[in-house]
């Protein structure tokens, strides 16, 4: 734990600190060789007093020894409590500065007391003293006072947090984290409990296992709605993949060969199977997510907000204020473990309005975190049928202007990822949770008409009436009593929101990845005609073109959520060339397109595929008007132009660099040849690749680097069924002609014009170099 060298500050003379720090020195050393001394109360008495006031100990070893002497087995455990008592009033002192000031580096001289006490044997004590009932053999088990146990833990907590290392030991010890949960079954202990949990799997090297936890369903079925709301807080821990934040930037050779290596579920994996096997857990969760909280008034609610958070760092301090409200309502005769008692309390009154709404934010965050984590994971489909069953998007879309979206909420803050540590205000990490849930649910799955209300389900189903189109099957099956309520859907009230947002605020990027999610897999006609006469279109490109946006990740959202809303729509692109009315407009618009062709290339790719598919539309009198007028299709139609973004994405990606974030310009580059093959001109394109590498004077680059990532790109995709399918849906051409361009594109025979290794000369060939192997 403590690894303490002497506790006397740097300014004490030599001699007492030689004197002091042999003491100290010989029973570090023992601690790390398990010779000597065992724990700090072994020393004399004598002794200890001693050195105390020289080593400025504050009396604690000595506290210590006479917690040890007094809570021997079968003894009377009142004096030993009273010790603690001593001892926590000179450790939480520490721990309260830790908590309202800037978190330090935990050192000696910052916390002496909290290091003093872990040096001889404190937390070893406690952790003995706690599970001493659970390793007794006699039958009749004495159990611990309730607020010895609430002591016991406040103080290995304030330990955690002040002092280096006690938390990684006290992880290490599986026997006592799983002790731990049993001590969750007690709603007086519950809450320090579950704080010091939290504390030590956040540093758990290995996730624990869910199903060793005894009873676990039984657990978790006993907990009240406020318990399972701070139960969230833990669960998140164990069944998030480690990494999951900065997914994207993993490459996708590492992470094959780590799937490779690990084929069984991982860990996290079977932590959520074991989860969605409690009966009532998802519909608790459900229940949670959606309840409704009292609203604050006056105009300096944000401010008092912010105020709040600022002192209540990690929600300690605030849990600690609403459990006071909770036990004052039960001592008032309300045993109920409803919320309802909660809301009764007289200091629940007493407390800021703001508080009271913080504290409902911050565990609404924790549960839609662990929604969102089931709805990615294996049993996604499971989980939908649940959600949608329990109407939790019916039930947000109700607090939508009442808590979720509030008018004067706005944010600069930078762009989160999955596990990413923020820092944002309680609400700020609502938002973004609640935007991120939507963008899981409405994901490729026929279930994202639920965020509609019956009335906008009725405008999709006329939409397709006058397009004479069938409508879509998953809109036909949707189960209309699950649908929101209200005048608008959840998706409308995102679009309003979406709009007032400041240009740069990044829940832009939050709010299109949402919108984008609704219109992802096979093009939906009527779904791009509700968002377009919703004017979604000209307000994409206001901020493209005319917002002075900057944002490099909102950029990307709204270049993909652009791609998906024109795709194969003569309409988009006709209002799109309304908007872009001047030479200068579609110039900034190209500037901003060529500026990071990782982030535009799927827009790129929308524009190539829609311009094939209008260019074998031509009995159509509408799609010949706006082939001939827009300026965006007549760019794209010119051959060169194609070329110049062929050669660009091919070579800003390579094997060795390829992420999930820009695969996709592989991809795009593969649907430009795929349209060049069908129309015959694929040897056409392939010699300006050839002529491209010998006018930059370097034979071979281009195309021996395509060579290697198509090679790739058929152990990646040919093992996935779930990526085979979305590049199938989202470019309408089937998976079977993907293949089929990528073999010919590697065959061997230097003969055929639509084989790479054709256009490669002798001594520039680079082909069978395998940059593949693990």
């Amino acid at each position: 734990m403590a690894t303490l060298l002497g506790s006397e500050s740097p300014s004490t003379g030599g001699k007492r600190r030689h004197c002091n720090g042999s003491i100290v020195t010989k029973f570090t050393t023992s601690k790390i060789t398990g010779q000597g001394f065992s724990r700090g109360t072994e020393l004399p008495g004598g002794l200890l007093q001693e050195r105390d006031k020289r080593a400025k100990w504050h009396g604690i070893p000595t506290l210590l020894q006479r917690l040890y002497e007094s809570s021997h087995p079968n003894s009377d455990l009142s004096n030993a409590h009273s010790f603690l008592k001593v001892l926590s009033s000179q450790l939480s002192m520490e721990a309260m500065s830790f908590v309202t000031e800037d978190r330090k580096t935990a050192q000696e001289s910052t916390f002496p007391n909290t290091y003093t006490f872990d040096l001889f044997g404190g937390v070893d004590l406690l952790v003995e003293i706690l599970m001493r009932p659970t390793l007794t053999m006699q039958k009749k088990k004495n159990s611990l006072n309730d607020d010895l146990v609430k002591d016991c833990l406040s103080v290995l907590y304030n330990c955690c947090i002040c002092t280096e290392g006690v938390t990684k030991s006290l992880a290490a010890r599986d026997d006592f984290v799983l002790f731990l949960f049993t001590l969750m079954t007690n709603k007086k202990t519950f809450l320090q409990t579950a704080t010091l949990i939290e504390d030590i799997l956040g540093v758990k090297k290995e996730m624990i296992q869910l199903e060793g936890i005894p009873n676990l369903s039984g657990l978790v079925q006993s907990f009240d709605q406020q318990q399972l709301a701070n139960f969230c807080r833990i669960l998140s821990v164990t069944i998030s993949e480690p990494d999951v934040g900065n997914d994207d930037k993993h490459t996708l050779l590492a992470k094959n060969a780590q799937q490779k290596r690990n084929a069984s579920p991982s860990l996290a994996e079977v932590n959520q199977v074991t989860l969605l096997n409690i009966p009532g857990f998802i519909e608790r969760l459900c229940k949670l997510a959606t309840r409704k909280v009292s609203e604050a008034t006056g105009a300096n609610f944000l401010q008092e907000l912010e105020d709040w958070y600022t002192w209540l760092d990690n929600a300690l301090v605030l849990d600690a204020l609403m459990q006071m409200a909770t036990e004052e309502a039960e001592q008032s005769s309300t045993e109920s473990s409803d919320e309802s008692s909660l809301a009764t309390s007289p200091l629940r009154h007493r407390l800021p309005q703001s508080m009271k709404i913080v504290h409902e934010i911050m565990y609404k965050v924790e549960v839609l975190y662990v929604l969102c984590v089931l709805l990615m994971g294996r049993q996604r489909n499971q989980v939908h049928k649940m959600l949608a069953e329990f109407r939790l998007i019916p039930g947000l879309n109700n607090l939508f202007d009442k808590l979720i979206w509030r008018k004067y909420t706005a944010s600069n803050h930078v762009v989160h990822g999955q596990n990413e540590n923020c820092d944002c205000s309680p609400e700020i990490s609502f938002k973004i949770q609640f935007l991120r849930l939507l963008q899981s649910f409405s994901d490729h799955h026929e279930n994202k008409y639920l965020l509609l209300n019956s009335q906008e389900l009725n405008e999709l189903s006329a939409i397709s009436m006058k397009a004479n189109i069938p409508e879509v099957e998953a809109l036909v099956n949707t189960d209309r009593s699950l649908v929101c309520d209200g005048k608008k859907g959840l998706l409308t009230r995102l679009l309003t929101v979406m709009k007032r947002e400041p240009p740069d605020s990044s829940f832009r990027f939050w709010q299109a990845r949402a919108v984008e999610s609704f219109l992802r897999g096979a093009t939906s006609y009527a779904d791009q005609m509700f968002l377009l006469k919703r004017g979604l279109l000209e307000h994409i490109l206001f901020c493209i073109i005319d917002s002075g946006c900057t944002s490099r990740d909102v950029l990307q959202s709204y270049f993909d959520l652009l791609g998906e809303l024109m795709k194969f729509n003569i309409d988009a692109f006709k209002r799109f060339n309304k908007y872009v009315n001047t030479p200068e407009k579609f110039q900034t618009f190209l500037t901003q397109i060529n500026s990071s062709l990782v982030d535009s290339n799927m827009l790129v790719r929308c524009i190539v595929l829609s311009l094939d598919r209008f260019e074998s539309q031509t009995e159509d009198v509408k799609v010949v008007e706006v082939l001939s007028e827009c300026c965006l299709l007549s760019y794209m139609a010119r051959v060169e132009n194609r070329l110049s973004f062929l050669f660009r994405l091919i070579n800003i990606i390579n094997v060795q660099t390829l992420t999930q974030e820009n695969v996709s310009c592989l991809n795009t580059s593969l649907v430009v040849l795929m349209l060049a093959r069908r129309k015959a001109k694929l040897p056409f394109y392939l010699n300006a690749l050839r002529e491209k590498e010998y006018a930059e004077k370097y034979p071979g680059f281009l195309l021996n680097n395509f060579h290697n990532l198509l090679r790739f790109w058929q152990r990646h995709y040919l093992n996935k069924d779930k990526d085979s399918t979305c590049l199938e849906n989202s470019s309408c051409i089937p998976f079977s002609y993907w293949k089929e361009t990528v073999s010919v594109l590697l065959g061997s025979d230097r003969t055929s014009l639509c084989a790479i290794a054709s256009y490669i000369d002798e001594p520039f060939m680079d082909l069978d170099k395998d940059l593949l192997e693990d």
